[in-house]
């Protein structure tokens, strides 16, 4: 039985990963931001361990991790946001861009920094920087400026934090978890929240050190950066 730490599992995928590894057995630590995500959460996942805090609020999320005693195996940063409606590079919501860029990109550095020495006390300490394939600098396309950049700079701190880490035996990844059918990915979507938080869950076990500072989708299959 592994401690799973799931940053931002109010609704989502967060909140299918808290549900699949609670309904195994797992133990599941477990953060939302509101009383409705507290709520979710618990409904979904009755046996986890419940945290609050917003992640641009850094000195609640290090309260936070002062009420974890044990060693956590998995940390999953997996809170975000999609930002403003008006994001392309002619014409940017600055102010919705920098709230954006605190969601999604510094928001998993806090988490990992305030639990960070916990995940260096497992034995096997593993870290899945829930990104997006819109953050490969090598794919086209000019929708969604600011979330692509968002992600674009994540994926270069969870590069840093592998590196970082490395010879702390900390294996970190950056994760694309599909284009998945919920409220952020919307009823398009192809790929149903069930079958996408498995294939994480199952990555996430077979993850060694030499994995570390790899880019993958919910399949294992590479992305380039």
């Amino acid at each position: 039985m592994s401690h799973w730490l799931i940053a931002g599992a109010s609704r989502g995928i967060g909140l299918e990963a808290a549900r699949q590894l609670a309904a195994r057995g797992e133990r599941v630590t477990a953060s939302v931001r509101s009383a409705a995500g507290l709520a979710a959460l618990k409904a979904a996942a009755p046996q986890a361990n419940t945290l609050q805090f917003d992640v641009r609020d850094e000195l609640a999320i290090r309260a936070a991790a002062e009420q974890v005693l044990d060693p956590i195996d998995v940390l999953i940063a997996n809170a975000g946001a999609y930002g403003p409606q008006r994001q392309s590079s002619l014409d940017m919501d600055f102010e919705g861009a920098l709230d954006l860029l605190s969601v999604n990109t510094l928001g998993p550095l806090r988490v990992v920094q305030a639990f960070l020495p916990l995940v260096k006390r497992s034995a096997r300490p593993r870290i899945i920087m829930m990104t997006s394939r819109l953050g490969s600098m090598s794919l086209d396309g000019t929708s969604n400026v600011a979330y692509r950049v968002s992600k674009a700079g994540l994926n270069k701190i969870a590069q840093c934090l592998a590196a970082d880490l490395k010879d702390d035996g900390v294996v970190v990844v950056a994760m694309h978890p599909g284009r998945v059918r919920t409220e952020m990915g919307g009823p398009n979507a192809t790929l149903d929240v069930g079958d996408s938080v498995a294939g994480i869950i199952q990555i996430a076990e077979s993850l060694t050190l030499a994995d570390t500072r790899r880019y993958l989708d919910y399949r294992g299959e590479d992305i380039p950066w």
